[in-house]
C-alpha cells in the first residue's frame, strides 16, 4: 500500500516471534535520532497487536510516543452497532480453547456494560455457538466483519438469529463483536 501511494521507506517486520530483538533495535534507532512509525496491516497498532510491547519498551527508556488517531475496528463497530457505549469492556481476542472462552462469557454474563471482542474467521462460527449456549439465544449481539472495507457486514439481533445468519455468510475476513449487557435486555424489543 505504501508503494502504491508513493511512500518508500525501510520496513521492519514486528510480530510475536521477534518482538524483543526488534524492540531493542528500534529503540536504539530512536535514541540515535531517527523517527519511526508503528503501523499495522490489520487494525490499529498496539490494540490487540504486539505493537504495545514496542510502545512499552519506548516508555521504559523515556522515549517519546506520539499517537496518530486512525481507524479502530472496535470503536467503529461500537459507533455503528446501536449498543450502549456509556461503558464497555474491550477484551480483544479470547483464548482459542472453548473452555476458556466459555469461562470468560460465564464470568461476564451479568456485566453491566457492553462487551467487545475480536474473533478469528476460523473460530467465529464456533464462538457464535458458544455465545448462544452460554448467554442464551436472546442476548442481543452484533457481529461485524470487514469494517470500513468493501464487504463490510453488520449482523445485529438476538444471538440465536445472528448465529443462523452468520452460518449463511462467508466467514472470510476480520470480525469484531460487541454484545449488550444483560440488564438492558428489557430495552431490546425495539432492536
Amino acid at each position: 500500500m505504501l508503494t502504491r501511494i508513493g511512500i518508500r521507506h525501510d520496513l521492519v517486520a514486528y510480530h510475536d516471534h521477534n518482538e524483543t530483538e526488534a524492540a531493542d533495535r528500534l529503540c536504539a534507532q530512536l535514541v540515535a535520532g531517527k523517527s519511526i512509525a508503528l503501523v499495522s496491516d490489520a487494525g490499529t497498532p498496539a490494540i490487540s497487536d504486539p505493537g504495545f510491547r514496542l510502545v512499552r519498551a519506548c516508555r521504559r527508556q523515556a522515549l517519546p510516543v506520539i499517537p496518530v488517531p486512525g481507524a479502530n475496528a472496535v470503536i467503529s463497530v461500537l459507533c455503528a452497532a446501536g449498543l450502549p457505549t456509556n461503558g464497555f469492556l474491550f477484551a480483544g481476542f479470547l483464548p482459542p480453547k472453548t473452555s476458556a472462552r466459555t469461562a470468560f462469557l460465564e464470568k461476564y454474563r451479568d456485566f453491566d456494560y457492553t462487551l467487545a471482542l475480536y474473533e478469528s474467521c476460523h473460530r467465529i462460527d464456533k464462538f457464535a455457538d458458544e455465545i448462544v449456549a452460554t448467554l442464551g439465544p436472546t442476548r442481543v449481539i452484533c457481529v461485524a466483519k470487514e469494517v470500513t472495507k468493501l464487504h463490510e457486514t453488520f449482523l445485529i439481533g438476538p444471538s440465536g438469529e445472528v448465529r443462523d445468519r452468520l452460518a449463511k455468510t462467508s466467514l472470510k475476513g476480520e470480525f469484531c463483536g460487541p454484545h449488550r449487557p444483560r440488564r438492558l435486555r428489557a430495552l431490546e424489543a425495539g432492536l
